[in-house]
């Protein structure tokens, strides 16, 4: 081998370990999320939620692949179930986890959703939030929770106990991405049913506290104009959001 061939070679080695060395995915792992978002069969409906949601920065941001196994909690009517389930292919699973009171509205959408070619790989899972996946469901990839964990502090759900079931069926190094609407700093859990939102550090705190670490923190749905003292759903600005991912320590 001549000393150029060598080091090319040497060359497209460190792209690809490089970043695996430094946590990050490499370019051969890549993922093209903007063609899942883009794909044909998706719904108008979901393509009009895609313009509040970001779903490939959402997407980026999880780091998922193809072959990963996944949780979605709170998955509700399936919208963020369905684009997991196209990112992580045949050869992944995703399990969609939704209480069994769940609203109907949302049961009717999921249940029409899981009949499409896209959702073969999904498990649903009708369960309480605070035992979400069955024994036999472990060593998982990643967990997310999407706008739902808020909803959690006024139901009848023992959320220090379900943070370490999610703690618990992770894989060690696996990842738990949660996104909620923001409340005002020092607002803690008090407005999860009169605004739906949820004060960014106490959700910190109650996820850190079943042995999480943070490790990154999103800022693309971001609202700096939102004064976080309306109700979600009649707020005069796009609503502040926070993205924030935990790892289960190796």
């Amino acid at each position: 081998m001549s000393f150029s061939r060598r080091n090319l070679s040497w060359c497209l080695a460190a792209v690809v370990i490089a970043p695996l060395l430094a946590g990050l995915p490499s370019p051969a792992l890549a993922q093209d999320y903007a063609a899942v978002v883009a794909a044909p069969d998706r719904s108008d409906a979901d393509r009009q939620t895609d313009r509040r949601r970001d779903p490939v920065e959402l997407l980026a941001f999880t780091g998922v692949r193809a072959g990963m196994t996944v949780l979605d909690m709170g998955a509700g009517g399936g919208y963020s179930t369905e684009l997991l389930a196209r990112v992580v292919g045949p050869s992944g699973k995703v399990y969609a986890q939704n209480a069994a009171d769940t609203n109907a509205r949302a049961k009717e959408r999921f249940e029409a959703r899981i009949k499409t070619p896209a959702m073969k790989n999904v498990v649903p899972l009708v369960r309480p939030f605070d035992d979400p996946v069955p024994a036999d469901v472990h060593d998982l990839d990643l967990i997310t929770f999407f706008f739902f964990y808020h909803d959690t502090t006024y139901m009848p759900v023992d959320r220090a106990a379900m943070n370490k079931k999610l703690f618990a069926a992770l894989k060690k190094g696996g990842v738990l991405v949660i996104a909620d609407h923001s409340a005002k700093a020092g607002a803690g859990t008090s407005v999860g049913k009169t605004l739906h939102r949820i004060d960014e550090g106490a959700l910190k705190s109650e996820v850190e506290a079943a042995g999480f670490r943070l490790v990154a923190e999103g800022g693309f749905l971001r609202h700096p104009e939102d004064t976080r003292e309306e109700r979600i759903f009649a707020s005069k600005t796009p609503v502040d959001e926070f993205v924030l991912k935990f790892q289960k320590p190796d």
